[in-house]
């Protein structure tokens, strides 16, 4: 029997693989809402159900600006989260029967690791192999008001009961800006207090694109959180400045301070200063028969790397040849655009980019000079090295963008592909006009 203990997508991946190749697997999952992880019910779809209303919202505002469309819509909050949650039990549904129809065996409960031995429940429960993939958690600072009613993260923004007035959100990276994105297109004031700048490790174009979608939003770099006011309920954030403080009113706050690997009930085995579990090539940990795969090994915190962790893990069980892991990662976040990236490291020597074209999503955008933009980064041999995207459909586009950067093609090939018109992607464009510069 081969156990594994957590039910996202590095853990379902790895056991379904095994369970299809003929092993006995059984996944250990102590949540109650069903498998998924926190992609599924507090990550990836939250952010995409949220993301769709607040883009209608968005729509509407400019619609109407336009003298288009005439009407009034109010969000009701507290049915927008019920049905939202509905719609990911039925998501999650499927995906345990799915799991199951493979041949494993899924049980709810709770799990130790002392070393080599496995602890279900409270009870010893041998195994050929197990499989550490429980994910991470959101970092709570170490600032005092963090545990005032009325201060959330993201694993628990959903029990919100209603859609505040003012909110703060501490952080500057991902989840802080898809939150702000999100409330303040539901009419939230909100304010980002960023403790470095917003989005730094995203190329320079999309974090200026970033802050054209948080244009109603108040943005507030290197700052230094001194404390979360508030008596029976949070009130405020106090920020130092220098020799004074300042407080900024809040009826929420929304702590976006990054993730900790998951891994609390685990001893006896190698883990990095901030918890995260060491593993080698094969995914292998120090304690011989014990892997682990996905967020739980701090790599990233993306789901397409959690699964092919997880597949990379199997491979390893079963003594088969692995892929190669990617050697560049595409990467969005989803705004008014989908503002995706691929980059190689090093940053390479040359760069072209054009505003996006008017197209499906963005023609209503032309007014607003809000059309996003596109970038090409390259090499003097003519391979591609950074490619990024603000558009309506940018995610998608990147995954194919970045399966070339991967496969080492060459701009040369791309003047073969025909793209699908109308279209707001800008990439195509610009690697062609590229391509014949170079000729």
């Amino acid at each position: 029997m081969i156990v594994v203990i957590g039910g996202g997508p590095a853990g379902r991946y790895a056991a379904m693989r095994l369970s299809k190749a003929g092993k006995k697997v059984r996944i250990i999952d102590k949540r109650s809402t069903g498998l998924g992880g926190q992609c599924l019910h507090q990550g990836c779809m939250t952010i995409c159900a949220l993301n769709d209303v607040a883009r209608f919202m968005e729509q509407a505002r400019i619609f109407q600006d336009q003298g288009i469309l005439n009407f009034s819509a109010e969000l009701s909050y507290p049915a927008l989260i019920s049905k939202m949650q509905e719609i990911i039990g039925q998501i999650a549904g499927v995906i345990e029967q799915e799991t199951q129809q493979t041949g494993v065996e899924v049980i709810k409960g709770t799990a130790e690791i002392q070393g080599s031995n496995l602890f279900i429940n409270g009870e010893l429960m041998p195994a050929e192999a197990i499989i550490i993939a429980s994910g991470a958690q959101p970092k709570v600072p170490e600032i005092s008001g963090c545990c005032l009613p009325g201060v959330y993260t993201a694993h628990t923004i959903l029990s919100m009961p209603d859609l505040p007035k003012r909110m703060v959100i501490i952080g500057s990276g991902v989840i802080a800006a898809e939150f702000a994105y999100i409330f303040s297109s539901f009419g939230t004031n909100v304010t980002i207090l960023a403790r470095s700048s917003l989005l730094r490790t995203f190329p320079d174009q999309l974090i200026k694109e970033a802050k054209k979608d948080l244009g109603r939003v108040s943005i507030e770099e290197h700052v230094t959180v001194a404390g979360i006011s508030g008596q029976t309920r949070v009130s405020g954030v106090i920020i130092r400045e220098d020799s004074s403080i300042r407080e900024i009113p809040a009826d929420a706050v929304l702590l976006a301070t990054g993730m900790n690997p998951n891994t609390s009930f685990i001893s006896g085995i190698a883990c990095s200063p901030d918890g995260a579990v060491l593993v080698n090539e094969r995914m292998e940990t120090s304690v011989p028969g014990i892997y682990a795969a996905g967020d739980v090994t701090g790599t990233g915190y993306l789901t397409p790397i959690a699964r092919h962790q997880g597949r990379k893990t199997a491979d390893s069980i079963l003594g088969n040849n692995h892929e190669p892991d990617p050697i560049a990662v595409p990467q969005a976040i989803k705004l008014s655009h989908d503002l995706a990236f691929c980059r190689m490291s090093p940053t390479v020597s040359k760069a072209l980019s054009i505003p996006g074209p008017a197209g499906p999503g963005t023609f209503w955008e032309v007014p607003g000079h809000h059309t996003g933009s596109s970038l090409v980064e390259f090499d003097k041999n003519g391979h591609l090295t950074g490619l990024a995207e603000a558009s309506p459909s940018g995610a998608v586009a990147m995954a194919y963008l970045g399966w070339m950067m991967n496969s080492n093609t060459t701009i040369d090939e791309f003047d073969r592909f025909i793209e699908v018109h109308p279209s707001a992607d800008g990439i195509p464009w610009l690697l062609k006009y590229l391509n014949g510069k170079r000729k």
